[in-house]
């Protein structure tokens, strides 16, 4: 697979200016570059503000976009960015082959030491770049606190909502176990999980550790790859928000799913568990998460089962553990209250 700059061109080096003090400017520059990967499947209403926005920032070397095998034009939306800028570079998957699969062809095309992971609906706020870099000395990953706003208000002066708190916090660094248990669901909460974060990656540290996406994963690949990375001990801080705005849509890839997802998602950490050590704390922090998405799971098995009048199925599903039974009965609770609701209304 050749890469080429979305108007044809092949990529090139960046040029070198002339002298030591040249030289030296130029590494120092070149260090302080990032690609922008955006892995972005029929998403033509938005790709172009999401190219845009990366493109404002000047530290941006690239803007990587891979057309997950789109049935609208968003290659051809993205290739007009492209034919304006030589630094967006496009490249369709002939299929669909899902967001963790498209981000390691961009991964492939990328050349900067520092890579940025940004949603086709998504976008940045000026200066995010910079402000994220500034902060990264002695970081693998530099995240900060996304803000929401729902599609239909972007534009419309609404302010963005920080997913992670409403008040400033101090920058912390992560770990293993944090971010695990802050992935896990809380029944009845909103969700507030650290995998949403769109870090700052450097390029090095994925490298070194041969780290990239797990494409068997169509849900939570962000996750995986981070805890996978702090297993390995990265370094990850944790910032208040500098300007990443996360675009919320009904239509959304993450809130579409279904149980054979969320069993590879479940699976992803026992195949954690096998392939590194931890200590005690981490591990009851993995098997908490296991069991969290194993709870709905089995509410996938239950319907299923209900469905198709499985009795044996809908059996097993209670049959798991105790907090899967719990967990069950209050969904299952849940939906009955909610018809009784409608009969009474009606």
């Amino acid at each position: 697979m050749t890469s080429v700059h979305a108007d044809g061109r092949p990529l090139s080096a960046q040029p070198i200016a002339g002298g030591e003090a040249g030289e030296a400017r130029t590494a120092a520059v070149a260090a302080r570059t990032v690609d922008v990967i955006i892995a972005a499947w029929n998403r033509s209403d938005t790709i172009e503000r999401a190219i845009l926005s990366a493109l404002a920032e000047p530290e941006v070397r690239h803007v990587i976009v891979v057309d997950d095998g789109s049935s609208d034009d968003t290659a051809a939306r993205a290739g007009q960015c492209g034919a304006k800028d030589g630094r967006v570079i496009v490249e369709q998957l002939p299929s669909n082959l899902g967001p963790a699969a498209a981000r390691n062809v961009a991964l492939k095309i990328s050349t900067a030491p520092w890579v940025a992971v940004l949603d086709g609906d998504d976008f940045f706020l000026p200066g995010r770049i910079r402000r994220l870099l500034a902060k990264a000395d002695g970081w693998d990953f530099v995240a900060d606190d996304l803000l929401q706003i729902h599609e239909d208000r972007v534009g419309n002066e609404t302010t963005p909502t920080p997913f992670l708190s409403d008040r400033h916090f101090e920058p912390w660094s992560l770990d293993l176990e944090q971010f695990v248990l802050g992935n896990v669901t809380r029944h009845g909460m909103s969700r507030k999980e650290l995998g949403f974060l769109k870090p700052l990656i450097r390029r090095s540290f994925l490298d070194d550790h041969h780290l990239r996406y797990n494409e068997t994963l169509r849900l939570g690949e962000d996750y995986a790859l981070y805890a996978r990375a702090l297993a390995l001990r990265g370094r990850f801080l944790v910032v208040p928000s500098e300007g990443y705005v996360s675009v919320v849509r009904a239509d959304s890839i993450s809130g579409r799913h279904n149980k054979r997802d969320l069993e590879r998602l479940r699976d992803s950490d026992l195949e954690l568990t096998i392939s590194q050590s931890f200590t005690p704390r981490e591990r009851r922090a993995l098997k908490r998460r296991y069991s969290s998405v194993d709870c709905r799971v089995q509410w996938f098995a239950v319907v299923e089962a209900v469905k198709f009048r499985r009795y044996g199925q809908f059996m097993a599903a209670f049959c798991r553990s105790p907090k899967v039974s719990l967990f069950l009965m209050m969904r299952l609770f849940e939906q009955l209250s909610q018809r009784i609701g409608k009969v009474i209304r009606g």
